[in-house]
């Protein structure tokens, strides 16, 4: 009884660590997250079976050894019986070791695959799958300096303070390299970026005492004036209400150039001549849009305006309108594409613009026509509307200003389209559905002709065209050529007519549903790892590679807007599906700078794009971009293969930003991952005057 006891205790030791040996060899498959909760458990736990085990051990040899020595005391041989179980325990013993060996390996086993190692742990941030925010990445808003930024194998040095408002595409101030191409036409304001040498390897630094923009909609009126400080517009558009200067804060009274008023009643001025309420006008394109007044008050009306203008002696009009929460970019209408698909916009705006519409073989209309949609409004206010009343203050001759609104009334008619509203400042005329009269009216006026054999949607870097653009064939007068869209809001979710159509190669209804559902479930996944992103804390928001517009289109009726970019060389185009969901977005080379201003968004979305472009371009030039227009403590987002978000990770943690990478939304064993990355607060006040320029 006695010695089978002892072989119970001895069983037990070996049964416990052995068990355990075991459970930490499971556990190195299990989610990191809970490995990692349990880890101080487990530096106890062996430590507690071992002894357990010596103690069970040293207890049942210890019985052995005690009855055979009472047994010599005794003057007795010990009895064949046990000397038998003293052999069987020997044997047992020599058993029990081995498997002692045996757990222990698988223990150790355990412990190495649960690990982590400290230093690998400063260049790479492990997978979490938890549903909440890590303690380290703090999405509050703070003012002042970070303490204790983290360094990773590569750091990342500020540029000079001068420059804080660097457009590499764009810039005529500091590298001067727009003033190389000529002034006519404007090609000098057009996208001329720098050679791969040319760039900078630094990060842009933010003004000093530079404030988180106002939330939406009170942004709509205010922003703070050391984000932008420029004065130049309160003085040049004073009495045109465009922005007044107020304390520490710019107010923008919602005034124009032809709308001194406001946006608002001009607004409704168009909206008496065309229904801007019924949900078939959702898309908008505003040309030379100073700071964006008309399409900020747009939104009001679930209206999303694109909106554009170049970079010239209007300071910082586009960095205005994004400082106001209002979607634009810097882009001028000389000799190249706008960087839209064909059929994005249901109507088109020129506000004074100073555009010549009539002059190049009537080019710049031409491109106009072929962003509109058919059926879509093109509107004209200003010169040379209703001249016969402002030809005095626009200090032009009459005849100047008849023979201007000649030309273009001649040049919208060989375009086939129809003058539908003329009142006061205001002119209206509308694309047609089709081309099957226009075809018919092309005898009669046979220039421009109607394009043959070229891709309407192809527009980066490509030269405009003077001749208009085809419409897809329809037998009815009444269908819309390339099919008709449904009014907003059900045009979000509504399969688009290029997917209907079988234009999109591979791309079915079936995937377009599949895909919708797809970007729901990922943005609940978003919302629980940011608890603002939900909330309107993030206005301004990216997309680099947008797909079929899922991420934008899941954020559905949320106070935010998002620039859905697609590279000119994907593999199927899909920004003209974006734009048939009552979406806005642009063509983007990532190898090349966007066109913005810096700080001009609050969160960028980057799927597959390092994947995409690690072969093409160095990675840290495109995180020095998304560094560029990102704002102090926004957000990155990054989907990528883990092999890819590791490399980034070593890199953006160089750049001043706080990481934590978090499973797939599927579990820990797809090998996607998300990279969350949040930028540190810090401005140019914090540099130094001697601070040397690494990027030249």
């Amino acid at each position: 009884m006695a010695a089978n006891y002892q072989m119970h205790r001895l069983l037990n030791g070996v049964t416990l660590l052995t068990w355990h040996g075991l459970r930490m060899s499971r556990e190195a498959d299990a989610p990191r997250e809970r490995r990692r909760e349990g880890r101080e458990e487990r530096k106890r736990v062996p430590f507690c079976f071992a002894l357990a085990f010596l103690d069970e051990l040293a207890g049942g040899m210890g019985t052995f050894r005690q009855q055979n020595q009472g047994a010599r005391r005794m003057g007795k041989p010990s009895s064949p019986k046990l000397q038998a179980s003293l052999e069987f325990r020997k044997v047992k013993a020599t058993w029990v070791l081995g498997t002692a060996l045996l757990c222990a390996t698988f223990y150790f086993l355990g412990e190495w695959q649960g690990s982590s190692d400290p230093a690998a742990s400063l260049a790479e941030v492990k997978p979490s799958s938890e549903s909440g925010c890590s303690p380290s990445l703090d999405f509050s808003t703070h003012h002042g300096s970070a303490d204790g930024i983290s360094t990773a194998l590569k750091t990342f040095e500020p540029c000079e303070a001068k420059y804080s408002e660097y457009t590499p595409c764009e810039d005529t101030l500091l590298s001067k390299r727009s003033l190389n191409f000529p002034r006519d036409r404007l090609v000098y304001r057009e996208r001329h970026c720098p050679a791969k040498e040319e760039l900078l390897k630094c990060l842009i630094p933010a003004p000093p005492k530079y404030t988180t923009p106002l939330s939406w909609p009170t942004s709509l009126e205010y922003s703070w004036y050391v984000n932008v400080p420029h004065k130049e517009l309160t003085v040049e558009k004073a009495i045109q209400n465009w922005i007044v200067y107020e304390g520490d804060k710019f107010h923008f009274p919602g005034g124009g150039t032809m709308f001194p008023k406001g946006a608002g009643q001009y607004i409704n001025n168009i909206d008496d001549l065309i229904n801007l309420q019924d949900g078939h006008v959702r898309t908008a394109l505003d040309t030379g849009c100073g700071v964006a007044s008309w399409g900020g008050y747009l939104n009001k009306r679930d209206i999303l305006a694109m909106s554009f203008a170049p970079r010239d002696s209007h300071e910082a009009q586009v960095q205005f309108a994004l400082e106001r929460g209002i979607p634009a970019m810097i882009a001028v209408m000389a000799t190249k594409r706008l960087p839209y698909p064909a059929r994005a916009f249901d109507m088109a705006h020129c506000s004074r613009c100073l555009i010549p519409w009539a002059d190049y073989n009537g080019t710049n209309l031409i491109e106009v026509d072929r962003v509109l949609r058919p059926g879509g409004y093109w509107i004209l206010s200003g010169p040379p509307v209703n001249w016969k009343s402002h030809y005095k203050g626009w200090n032009r001759t009459e005849e100047d200003l008849k023979a201007e609104q000649d030309k273009i009334e001649d040049l919208a008619t060989r375009l086939c389209w129809t003058k539908v509203h003329e009142k006061g400042d205001l002119a209206i005329w509308q694309k047609p559905l089709n081309h099957n009269e226009c075809k018919q009216l092309k005898r009669r006026y046979p220039l421009p002709h109607i394009c043959t054999g070229e891709n309407p949607d192809t527009a980066w870097y490509r030269d405009t065209e003077t001749c208009i653009t085809s419409l897809p064939d329809v037998e009815d007068n009444e269908v819309a050529g390339g099919g008709p869209v449904a009014k907003w809001p059900q045009r979000l979710k509504a399969v688009p007519p290029r997917i209907l159509s079988g234009s999109l190669l591979g791309v079915t209804e079936e995937k377009y549903n599949e895909d919708t559902e797809l970007w729901i479930s990922r943005l609940d996944h978003y919302k629980k790892m940011i608890p603002p992103l939900g909330h309107g804390k993030y206005r301004n928001m990216m997309d680099m590679n947008a797909g079929l517009g899922g991420f934008a289109a899941a954020l559905g009726f949320d106070p935010v807007w998002v620039m859905n970019t697609v590279p000119p060389d994907a593999a199927i185009n899909t920004l003209g599906v974006v734009y048939e969901r009552g979406l806005i977005g642009s063509y983007q080379d990532w190898c090349e700078a966007f066109s913005t201003y810096p700080r001009t968004y609050d969160l960028v979305h980057a799927s597959g794009i390092f994947s995409m472009y690690q072969d093409r371009c160095e990675l840290d030039d495109i995180l020095l971009e998304m560094d560029r227009i990102v704002r102090p403590e926004g957000v990155f987002i990054i989907r990528d293969d883990v092999d890819v978000l590791n490399k980034v990770n070593r890199l953006v943690r160089g750049m001043r930003y706080e990481t934590k990478m978090y499973d797939h939304e599927d579990g820990p064993l797809v090998k996607e991952k998300i990279l969350l990355a949040k930028k540190i607060y810090w401005t140019a006040e914090e540099l130094s005057d001697s601070t040397p320029d690494p990027g030249r």
